[in-house]
């Protein structure tokens, strides 16, 4: 026998049951669609902002400001094109101080952008492509700055000694890493690129 749930989904009033009803159970067939597929969209919200939360933690744990980790990670896992600061607020719950403090760490440093929005006098912003790569990008005069740290302090030290052994190590560590970032980069922008060519 076919269901009520069936018969009304494939567009057909079940046998037995009277027109009058039609109205009546296709209203609830459509509210029992709705309701799940809702409930399917909450549930999967709650494990972005999980996951969100779960890296902020990550991140703060490693030294990021708490509040800036968690602007950070909202704007990553977010499925909105952009973000206001209000919006912020009301998702993270904190103050307007700890939002434009997170923002102002957050520009300079390339992980996010602010991006124009017609029509809105309101700042958005929005994790900004090629983050990852600019990140690492940035590293590369640190690399440099170690690697003059080591060859001044080889300037200075006896060439046997142990702090020579210790810095000529130093040294050949961050020159090889200096070396290897830039190819290292561009090689992943290439597959990324070419990967993303595929998809479109």
């Amino acid at each position: 026998m076919v269901s009520c749930t069936t018969a009304f989904a494939a567009g057909v009033r079940p046998r037995g049951v009277p027109s009058s009803y039609n109205l009546l159970y296709f209203q609830r067939f459509l509210n029992t669609l709705i309701t799940g597929r809702v409930g399917h969209v909450e549930a999967q919200h709650d494990r972005l902002r999980d996951a969100a939360e779960r890296l902020a933690l990550t991140l703060a744990q490693g030294g990021m400001q708490k509040s800036t980790a968690r602007v950070l990670t909202a704007l990553l896992y977010t499925e909105q094109d952009t973000m206001t600061s209000a919006d912020l607020r009301e998702q993270l719950q904190i103050s307007s101080g700890g939002v434009s403090a997170a923002v102002k760490q957050l520009l300079p440093i390339g992980f996010i952008e602010r991006v124009p929005a017609p029509g809105s006098r309101r700042d958005h912003y929005r994790f900004r492509s090629g983050a990852w790569a600019g990140l690492m990008s940035q590293q590369n005069e640190v690399l440099r700055t170690m690697t003059a740290a080591a060859e001044e302090g080889l300037a200075a030290a006896p060439d046997e000694s142990a702090t020579a052994e210790r810095l000529r190590e130093m040294q050949d560590f961050y020159t090889y890493m200096s070396e290897q970032m830039v190819p290292l980069i561009e090689r992943w922008r290439e597959q990324y690129e070419a990967r993303q060519g595929s998809r479109a």
